[in-house]
């Protein structure tokens, strides 16, 4: 059972591609980025949650997230996949271009250097060196990722209540292929329910 549910946490993608990259080549990359630890806020349909984001934990994997919350892209976004006693999963678009550009823009694999205990923030992965946009939050001691490859870039410090608040009641029903398709408009329609992100903010430094 375990294994399945590790299979089902890979991200699907829209696309494949050979060579990792960093960036669609249309997005600004920060001339600045944070170093050491550094905290995001995530206005969220529950209420706070305050993320702990440690860039020598997971560096390639920071630099992705703080490119993708200076670009606003998991602003009015939906935690899609909740799995009681084992993760919440978010990072998809609500808009389907986005989704379509960063597809591909895949970023190698970071060493596991923490494990996935409850509270860490883990980006999903479709496979080796495949990692895009798409995180995960372990609402549980899911260690058994750390073997699979799964870098945390970080955990949670506030608002872990609000985190186990979330809404389940959908939970792995949601397709990604229709949510790459479709975006908000497919899932506000099919599960109207579901808690989001309404905005996700870079806290000054």
């Amino acid at each position: 059972m375990r294994a399945m549910t590790v299979i089902l946490l890979w991200a699907a993608c829209a696309g494949t591609s050979t060579t990792p990259t960093s960036t669609p080549t249309d997005t600004a990359v920060p001339t600045e980025l944070p170093e050491g630890v550094f905290l995001v806020d995530l206005d969220t349909t529950v209420g706070p949650i305050v993320l702990e984001i440690h860039r020598d934990w997971a560096p390639l994997g920071v630099d992705r997230f703080l490119e993708l919350v200076d670009v606003g892209f998991y602003d009015d976004t939906r935690f899609f996949r909740v799995v009681p006693d084992f993760v919440v999963q978010f990072g998809m678009s609500g808009d389907p271009a986005i989704t379509t550009k960063w597809s591909n823009a895949t970023i190698l694999d970071d060493p596991v250097v923490e494990s996935n205990v409850r509270r860490m923030v883990t980006f999903a992965t479709s496979g080796p060196d495949a990692r895009t946009t798409q995180l995960f939050i372990n609402l549980d001691d899911n260690s058994f990722l750390d073997d699979q490859g799964f870098a945390p870039i970080g955990r949670v410090a506030e608002g872990m209540p609000n985190v186990r608040d979330i809404n389940a009641e959908y939970g792995e029903q949601p397709q990604q292929s229709l949510i790459g398709q479709q975006g908000n408009a497919y899932l506000d329609d099919s599960f109207p329910r579901l808690d989001g992100i309404i905005t996700a903010t870079l806290r000054d430094l």
